[in-house]
């Protein structure tokens, strides 16, 4: 299916459209860019911009094509399928390696997804929600309105980061975090129950989720059990 695109909108050079996508009033996007299918882009929307650093350049994508060098054009955009990224929502270019969006998320008005993020699958980012560059959001964590996350901060799989929230350290899979500095108050029950699991599972993974034991011998569904393994497995440092 062809796309939706308002005649205010900008699209620059080096920016790759998949199918299907709406794009919104006066929402500019530079290149390079890729996106997928899907997805609805409202209006006054920013993607591909320059990464907030004060020592890279900031060429005019919207009105030049893309040199080719990563180091002038910056590392890219990609940004998966089905997504709906609301009014004024910003998503910058990776500025060592490409900011990465999934697909099947929602991002809701005026946040912002900084350079060099990888943000996962099934991602809601609510409204003036912030991030930090280099950060890693996994798949289907939660940010609550006005949430802020410092550089290089990590969220777990499935984790819910309360409204005004200000976080500094790695968050675990599937716990609730709140406060400045948030602070892990419990685990994400709802969360877990609504993949399929049952109280007894829940219960047996308690332990893991809050770092203080391994990962229980539990059967998880397929894709639970893909993300959970996934995660105990990371780097405990991530740049």
């Amino acid at each position: 299916m062809a796309n939706r695109i308002h005649p205010t909108a900008v699209i620059g050079e080096g920016v790759e459209l998949g199918e299907d996508n709406v794009i919104g009033p006066f929402t500019v996007i530079a290149g390079p860019t890729r996106i997928g299918d899907g997805n609805w882009i409202g209006p006054h929307v920013t993607i591909g911009t320059p990464g907030e650093d004060r020592g890279r350049p900031h060429p005019a994508a919207w009105e030049d094509a893309p040199t080719g060098d990563p180091d002038h054009d910056g590392h890219g955009v990609v940004i998966g399928s089905r997504n709906r990224i609301r009014e004024y929502v910003s998503v910058h270019q990776g500025t060592w390696r490409t900011t990465t969006v999934g697909s099947d998320s929602y991002f809701l008005r005026n946040s912002h997804i900084a350079h060099d993020c990888l943000v996962g699958d099934g991602v809601t980012i609510a409204s003036n929600a912030v991030t930090g560059g280099h950060c890693h959001i996994w798949d289907g964590a939660n940010l609550g309105m006005g949430a802020i996350l410092h550089q290089k901060v990590v969220i777990g799989p499935g984790a819910m980061i309360g409204m005004g929230s200000a976080v500094r350290r790695e968050i675990g899979a599937f716990t609730i975090a709140v406060g400045n500095p948030a602070r892990v108050t419990g685990v994400n029950v709802v969360g877990l129950s609504r993949r399929g699991l049952d109280e007894e599972t829940i219960e047996a993974l308690g332990p893991w989720l809050k770092g203080k034991e391994g990962l229980p011998d539990v059967t998880l569904p397929g894709d639970l059990s893909t993300l959970v393994k996934a995660w105990d497995a990371r780097p405990r440092e991530e740049h």
